[in-house]
């Protein structure tokens, strides 16, 4: 069927916005989607339908029908109940790129027009009306819990969503599913991918374009990578939601960064803390800490800002209370305390190692303050968290309390990576070269006897070796570095050196 002849159907009330040079241009099929790239589902050839709901500003226009020209599709219908109107942008890209496009009246619905020009294809009318309702549904503002009840009546098909991390976010899953499904969602190699599980058989869709790690994925229950076009659809619905969810805590952001800058500025308003400290759901006697974190890929020249991930990761991990404003020093969050700060570090600590296990190229870098009461506590406490999270940064990554941070460690943390390495080097670089000519053990030796404080036989008892070759070792190492191990100044400084290494 030619698009002349489409647009000459007056029952479908089609008008011509672009592409009048094609009309004599042949179709093959229709498919409908509101996937933002669906280059990878169409053969070419087809009238592409589109609800327009993939698009949030004039650039997507030019990405969606670059894809679509791509793909060789033979024209575009645009409905406008999503946008109320066919932007000008998408006439533009579309004229750009010789794509005739079609405005498809509000009234006039894709089933309709699907029936026009494939009227035996029963199965396509059938699967039309169940995308039909499904997304109408959603674009009305139907939530999560409505959109799995439409999966289960439309589709005959359970549905649920988990974060990177674990959590449910909605749907039905016991704990270990949804933690067993999200660390499959991390170390897939591609998406759609489907997991056999002893529960049943699920496939995992990657929403939206957010990084992995603090990505969410749609679970559906059987295999789908025959059907996947439904399923990129269903998530593309699911992407919809949490942009609205978005859109909320967008708000919520700016208020914690207001209280948190207002918190550390000097002579600060003790009422207007309090009203900030409210707003973000805390009550002026009710404990909370302070979150501090970053997230990032070392040696990457690349990638996402460490503190927006981090900020990001923090809402995961700690929803559905806790927003986090990403500023130049990681992303800070003040987070309602229902036990004590250790129970809080720990929740944290389970969700960084489960993404150090699906993701081991990233660093998730958490500090985390001790419990606290009231807004003129936020500046003390935010300092304990970046000094926290700065240690855990030191150490490769981790979750930190402000309880370890009171310690040498804490002088380490704050002391630049190149002047810490040069001291250790100096230091000890005599007693490494040593070790490696002679296959020797100079260093561990060291080690363990500063750790039993100078003990000469507990030092040998622990390196399962006489104390003569204790005494050995050690008046190498002071020979080798210059140092007296009976002089207090100069063990300090193997001790740090050691730890700096």
């Amino acid at each position: 069927m030619r698009i002349r002849d489409l647009v000459g159907i007056t029952e479908l009330g089609l008008t011509l916005l672009a592409g009048e040079e094609h009309l004599d241009r042949d179709f093959t099929g229709v498919q409908i989607t509101d996937l933002p790239d669906p280059g990878r589902y169409l053969s070419g050839g087809e009238l592409v339908l589109s609800g327009l709901m993939w698009r949030n500003g004039p650039e997507d226009s030019e990405r969606f029908v670059g894809r679509l020209a791509e793909a060789g599709v033979a024209a575009l219908g645009a409905g406008s109940a999503w946008l109320g109107t066919v932007p000008d942008d998408l006439v533009r890209a579309c004229r750009a790129h010789g794509l005739p496009l079609l405005a498809v009246p509000v009234e006039v619905s894709f089933r309709t027009v699907a029936e026009m020009v494939t009227p035996r294809h029963a199965e396509l009318r059938d699967a039309l009306g169940r995308h039909r309702r499904i997304v109408a549904a959603v674009a009305e503002g139907a939530g999560l819990p409505e959109l799995f009840a439409l999966m289960d009546e439309e589709l005959a098909m359970a549905g649920a969503v988990v974060s990177a991390t674990g959590a449910l976010i909605a749907g039905a899953l016991d704990r270990a599913d949804a933690v067993r499904l999200a660390h499959e969602y991390l170390t897939a190699p591609r998406l759609p991918h489907a997991v056999r599980a002893p529960s049943g058989t699920f496939t995992l869709f990657g929403v939206g374009r957010e990084h992995r790690a603090a990505g969410w994925a749609l679970v559906c229950g059987g295999d789908l990578r025959g059907e996947a076009d439904l399923g990129f659809e269903l998530a593309a619905c699911v992407a919809l939601e949490r942009t609205r969810m978005e859109e909320g805590r967008r708000v919520e952001r700016r208020l914690a960064e207001q209280l948190i800058a207002l918190a550390r500025s000097a002579g600060s308003d003790p009422a207007e803390l309090n009203a900030g400290l409210r707003t973000c759901g805390i009550g002026p006697a009710e404990p909370y800490s302070v979150v501090n974190a970053t997230v990032a890929r070392p040696g990457a020249t690349r990638g996402p800002d460490p503190a927006r991930l981090g900020g990001q990761i923090l809402e995961e991990l700690l929803r559905p209370r806790v927003v986090a404003a990403a500023g130049a020093d990681g992303a800070v969050a003040l987070a309602p305390l229902s036990g004590t700060a250790g129970e809080l570090a720990e929740t944290l600590r389970v969700g960084a190692r489960a993404l150090a296990a699906g993701l081991p190229g990233i660093r998730v870098s958490i500090g985390v303050s001790a419990a606290l009461t009231g807004p003129s506590a936020i500046r003390g406490g935010a300092e304990e968290a970046g000094h926290a999270r700065r240690l855990a940064e030191a150490r490769g990554g981790g979750v930190v309390t402000s309880d370890e941070i009171y310690t040498h460690a804490l002088l380490l943390a704050t002391v630049p990576d190149d002047v810490r390495r040069s001291f250790a080097a100096r230091t000890l670089d005599p007693l490494f070269d040593y070790d490696r000519r002679h296959n020797s053990d100079l260093v561990r030796t060291l080690g363990t006897f500063l750790d039993c404080v100078g003990s000469w036989n507990a030092c040998a008892e622990r390196l399962h070796v006489h104390v003569n070759t204790v005494r050995y070792r050690i008046r190498r190492v002071e020979e080798l570095t210059g140092r007296d191990l009976s002089a207090m100044a100069d063990r300090v400084d193997l001790f740090l050196a050691l730890r700096a290494s």
